[in-house]
């Protein structure tokens, strides 16, 4: 199983901040996250919402093992 991290209004639209989710793909993880509550899913894939995997950020579909660390990042702001 995949451990899956929220940070930021991500976790607040959840309602959830870390989950353990089965999933071969970070595709599949996407859609079942957002078939199970379609405002988090809107979110995740709103404008500059980043996923790293094991702490290394990716960009397009990538294969999960089991005790991969999904984290979906939000938007940063600066100032």
């Amino acid at each position: 199983m995949a451990r899956v991290l929220l940070f930021g209004r991500l976790s607040d639209v959840a309602g959830w901040r870390e989950r353990q989710v089965e999933s071969p793909f970070l595709s599949a993880l996407r859609a079942r996250l957002a078939d199970e509550d379609a405002g988090l899913g809107e979110a995740l894939s709103g404008p500059g919402v980043q996923v790293a995997l094991d702490q290394v950020i990716v960009r397009g579909d990538a294969p999960l093992n089991a005790g991969t660390e999904v984290a979906f990042l939000p938007p940063m702001s600066g100032g």
